[in-house]
């Protein structure tokens, strides 16, 4: 027998209903149905598609450092404030080297000065670095924020952390095996966190597939720029009760997309029976209670834990093992557990919710951008099977903050293409509203070439072309 809660709206059928398999009263919720395309979006997807320029990636990037200026964030090591001549093409070489994974062989040109061989060896040892990545991404996230076209998509304080896998074929330490995503071989995790405005702010990379919610905090805590979000979504496998509580001492909502959200439980506050606690249709699933004393009792230390997070004097992921010890929390852990299970419950109701359509949808669309955004980064990273062959933590790390920022080049080169195309539009009289704008996406990469250019020439068309000498037989 269905109970009283019987209601439905934008988010779907909500009931509360006895499951057969225990009996145990849960909740049902429906699906979220998907957003109608209307005729409108169709049409100014296609305009938009149709008009937005052919274009090869190195050009593309240099065009990028044209308006912003984030080629000259990468100084020299050892802080020489001399310049070398055409700095940005070299750095834009090795960009596209590291970031589509091909190596310096489809990008050196001997015949130029700033593509030599040598030259972006050297340029590649002292001017590209993890600090001189996020300084360089800082100048892009600022300039996508301020574009009127991303400004509809988001004010940038929503944003979502996930991971990208990698298989890493070498020997290191900074791999780990998972047959699920890396077969027999090993690999790591490239934690990456995009906000609504679609602008990648800051990633990690973590050895194996560990526990994803051990590093989303570590994540959001050493961000690049842009705004501090206030909303953080993520996946399923991205929270606990635990990280739940870290997040709301930190002023964070944390908000991951939940797989079944029957077999959640709702935490009240009061005991049941008392004459403050009736929780109406939701009184036989509210069944846990909150440990209030707990959390009063070690609430000086709860606020010092967030503050040295907050400070960088500890990072999330330490932190939280010491709170939970064998799959235990210590008391302290414990009185966070409490926290977040208030924060949580607060989450999932706003999920639940019959009338209110735009938490759930939210959660979803941002999740969506943060796929999308995962296959276009794929896309770019084509070179060598998209495998990763840096031995090295801090080789691993260069590389994908290179990916990262090319990724964020295209999302601005695209953005500032639709933005003029929309301007065009209207100029036109053409009415484009901004409902139908807030459904573009910058993500596509259909008319960017990163696959290089081949030029099928020989200059001996008749003979054997010379051997290379070994360097064993020079002598």
């Amino acid at each position: 027998m269905t109970a009283s809660l019987e209601e439905s709206g934008p988010n779907g059928s909500v009931r509360v209903e006895p499951s057969s398999a225990d009996g145990r009263t849960r909740l049902k919720v429906d699906r979220l149905d998907a957003l109608e395309i209307p005729d409108s979006l169709r049409e100014l997807r296609g305009q938009v598609a149709s008009t937005l320029p052919r274009v090869d990636l190195p050009e593309l990037l240099l065009e990028v450092h044209s308006w912003t200026g984030f080629l000259d964030a990468y100084t020299h090591i050892g802080q020489s404030k001399a310049r070398m001549d055409d700095l940005p093409r070299s750095v834009a070489a090795l960009l596209v080297a590291e970031a589509c994974n091909v190596g310096l062989t489809p990008v050196v040109a001997e015949g130029h000065p700033s593509l030599t061989c040598a030259r972006l060896g050297h340029v590649d040892a002292n001017y590209l670095r993890s600090e001189t990545h996020s300084a360089a991404n800082a100048t892009l996230i600022k300039a996508q924020g301020e574009i009127p076209v991303a400004q509809v998509w988001g004010g940038g304080l929503l944003a979502s952390v996930d991971g990208l896998r990698f298989v890493v074929p070498v020997r290191t330490i900074n791999a780990a095996p998972n047959p699920k995503y890396f077969g027999r071989g090993r690999g790591l995790t490239w934690f990456n966190a995009v906000n609504d405005q679609v602008a990648g702010i800051g990633a990690t990379v973590v050895p194996g597939t560990v526990r994803d919610s051990l590093y989303v905090l570590d994540t959001i805590l050493n961000l690049d720029g842009g705004p501090r979000p206030e909303t953080i979504t993520s996946d399923t496998a991205s929270y606990s009760d635990m990280v739940f509580g870290i997040f709301a001492l930190l002023g964070y909502r944390l908000s991951p997309r939940i797989a079944n959200l029957s077999d959640q439980r709702l935490w009240r506050a009061t005991p049941r029976g008392t004459t403050d606690s009736d929780y109406g249709s939701l009184n036989d699933v509210a069944r846990n209670r909150i440990n209030l004393a707990r959390i009063i009792a070690h609430w000086d230390d709860m606020t010092r834990v967030a503050a040295s997070l907050a400070t960088g004097t500890v990072r999330a992921y330490d932190l939280l093992r010491m709170l939970s010890r064998d799959g235990s929390p210590s008391p302290l852990g414990a009185a966070i557990t409490e926290y977040g299970r208030m924060d949580k419950t607060i989450h999932l109701l706003a999920l639940i919710d019959p009338l209110e359509e735009t938490y759930r949808r939210t959660t979803h669309t941002q999740q969506t951008v943060q796929e999308s955004r995962h296959r276009l980064a794929r896309a770019i990273f084509h070179g060598r099977r998209g495998q990763i062959y840096q031995r090295y933590r801090e080789g691993q790390e260069d590389q994908l903050g290179a990916l990262g920022l090319v990724l964020n080049a295209i999302v601005l080169w695209n953005t500032s293409c639709t933005d003029a195309c929309i301007n065009a539009l209207r100029e036109a009289d053409n009415l484009v509203g901004d409902a139908d704008i807030a459904r573009l996406s910058p993500l596509g990469d259909q008319h960017v070439n990163m696959l290089g250019r081949y030029a099928f020439t020989t200059t001996t068309p008749n003979g054997l072309r010379p051997l290379r000498i070994s360097p064993d037989s020079a002598d």
